[in-house]
């Protein structure tokens, strides 16, 4: 049973939950942008691995900031492509 709640029903409720959270901040005239959602989404999922590549240390205030924003884009691209592996593995 732990094992199909890990490869289940946890990625599944995770999406799901992610897709309600971040659903309001993708909206654009009414209408949702399925690639912001998809990378809002993947965050979560691919952010840790981008932290363990590039480190923002040595640079002043803008290019730590720019470091960091350019983690959390590539992260996101990277975790939402693990969340739709994760979702196929999981149907």
């Amino acid at each position: 049973m732990s094992e199909f709640m890990k490869k289940v029903i946890f990625p599944v409720a995770a999406s799901v939950f992610l897709s309600v959270l971040f659903y309001p901040l993708c909206l654009e005239n009414g209408q949702c942008d399925y690639l912001k959602l998809w990378m809002f989404m993947g965050i979560p999922f691919g952010v840790h691995r981008m932290f363990l590549w590039i480190v923002p240390k040595g640079f002043d205030i803008g290019g730590t900031v720019g470091v960091m924003v350019m983690n959390l884009l590539v992260g996101g691209v990277i975790g939402g492509v693990i969340l739709a592996w994760r979702l196929v593995m999981a149907i």
